[in-house]
Order: C-alpha cells, then sequence, then structure tokens
C-alpha cells in the first residue's frame, strides 16, 4: 500500500456518524481526504471542522449526482463506501428504484464502476456492510411485495457483499483489493437511534475496524473478505453463490445504466 500521507481517499457518507469519524482519522494521519455528503452546508462545515482536502456534495437517490460525484475526481488511491439509510416506509429513489436499495447499494455499485479507471494502483475499495444479511428476491429486487423497512436494509447489505466477492474476482488482475466489513453491532448514530433502537457500541469502534481495512499493510492483496470488526468472518449463503453475484451484477449494470454510459466496469471472467 501507498503511505497514507501520499493518498487521496473517498469516503462517503462522511458528514456525520462513522464517516465523519473515519475521515477526521484519515485526515489527522496525513491523508487527503475527500469528504461527502448531500447537505453543501455541511459539507462545507465538516471539511473545515477536520481539515479536509476537498467537499463532494451529491444525493445518492439520484444517479445522474452520483455520475457528477465521479466527474469531480481526478486520482483516487482508496474508496470507502459507506453512505447507508434505513426507512420507515417503502419509497423510491429518482430513479424508480426501491430507496434503500438505490443509496446503501446501487448508488455504490455505479459510483465504483466510474471510478475504477482513476484509482493509482496499489489501491483498496472498502464497503461498509452489516452482519444483519437477508438474501436477494431476484423476483422482486425492488421488494414491492411485502416491504419492510429493515428486511430492505439487510438486502441491500447482502448485495453489497455480493458485490464485493464478484468485484475482487474481477480485479483479480489488478492491484486493487476490495472487501466488506460490518464495523460494529448498532453505533451510536443519527441512524441508529433514530431507526434501530439503542446504541450497542460507540463510532470510535467502528471507525477503527474500518480504519484497518483501509490501512493496515498486512491486508495488501487481501481481497473478497468480509469482517465482523476485526475478525474474518462468514457470511449469508448467497455471498457464495457465482450464479447470484453475476446475476446481481447483471441487473444492477442494467438499472444503473452502466454498459450504456460506457464506465470501466470489469467484465466478468470466463473459464478457459
Amino acid at each position: 500500500m501507498r503511505p497514507l500521507d501520499e493518498q487521496t481517499i473517498l469516503v462517503t457518507g462522511s458528514t456525520d456518524g462513522l464517516g465523519r469519524q473515519a475521515a477526521e482519522e484519515l485526515v489527522g494521519r496525513g491523508a487527503k481526504v475527500l469528504v461527502h455528503g448531500r447537505d453543501p452546508d455541511k459539507v462545507e462545515r465538516v471539511c473545515a471542522e477536520i481539515g479536509a482536502e476537498r467537499g463532494l456534495v451529491a444525493d445518492l437517490a439520484k444517479l445522474d449526482d452520483v455520475r457528477r460525484l465521479a466527474d469531480q475526481v481526478d486520482e483516487l488511491d482508496t474508496l470507502v463506501n459507506n453512505a447507508g439509510i434505513i426507512v420507515a416506509e417503502r419509497r423510491e429513489s429518482a430513479d424508480g428504484h426501491e430507496l434503500t436499495f438505490a443509496v446503501n447499494y446501487l448508488s455504490h455499485f455505479l459510483l465504483t464502476a466510474l471510478l475504477l479507471a482513476k484509482v493509482r494502483e496499489p489501491a483498496r475499495i472498502v464497503n461498509v456492510s452489516s452482519i444483519g444479511q437477508q438474501p436477494l428476491d431476484f423476483d422482486d429486487l425492488m421488494f414491492e411485495r411485502d416491504w419492510e423497512g429493515y428486511a430492505a436494509y439487510a438486502r441491500s447489505k447482502l448485495a453489497q457483499v455480493l458485490f464485493t466477492n464478484e468485484l475482487a474476482q474481477r480485479l483479480a488482475d489488478r492491484d486493487v483489493t476490495v472487501n466488506a466489513l460490518h464495523p460494529a453491532t448498532l453505533m451510536d448514530t443519527n441512524m441508529v437511534r433514530g431507526a434501530l433502537g439503542r446504541p450497542m457500541s460507540s463510532v470510535e469502534e467502528g471507525a477503527d475496524a474500518t480504519l484497518r481495512l483501509i490501512t493496515d499493510p498486512s491486508l495488501d492483496g487481501v481481497s473478497g473478505r468480509f469482517y465482523n470488526g476485526t475478525r474474518e468472518s462468514g457470511t449469508d449463503p448467497q455471498a457464495d453463490d457465482a450464479d447470484a453475484r453475476r446475476r446481481l451484477w447483471d441487473e444492477s449494470e442494467r438499472l444503473a445504466g452502466v454498459t450504456e454510459e460506457g464506465s470501466r466496469a470489469p467484465r466478468a471472467r470466463r473459464p478457459s
């Protein structure tokens, strides 16, 4: 890995909670951090408070905003896909996709695809997921039947893990690693307090686990793994299903318009 003081790192959802804590600690270690949020005033304020390199404004519920976000990044060493939501009722994104899936997963699929051509190797991609996982229903990916808030969240988080495993395989010939983690259980964040009840762990604990995947030299070359805190962990069995991973990838390209816009998303490897 490149020394932190030579790295540019984008952390999505970094004006609050885990994202802000991780961004602030990375700045303290010398990294050039790109802060992201959807509120321009909050982005500006957090950048000033933590000394970030630059602030980027985008609403991840709008795929056009995701494209504009990617356009604002010139070069990147580490991408931390952290932003996430949980909502009380079924809503749709600006593009007509189920909102939790759109923000937590699909926006980051598209952002990653668009930024792959801009990462400097060696590079790392870290997907902030959860041990709260439920299998995807490919016949109802937009969760139009029997929607429930936590289930939508858990499906979106498993989608991140399928994406992590599939992307790791597709990037096997590049010096770019991609891993996912459950940073900590019910951290003391606005999202947890507002939607999931009483916190059980601190944001600092979650940030420590996240920063390990970003900064630990012993993880050079380690890819396609899932961690519960700092320990490698198992996932829902669907994450190990190669057909499910490829099906989600193909659906994600279609939903995000990746193929049509000519992004450099890595293609599937074919057996020899």
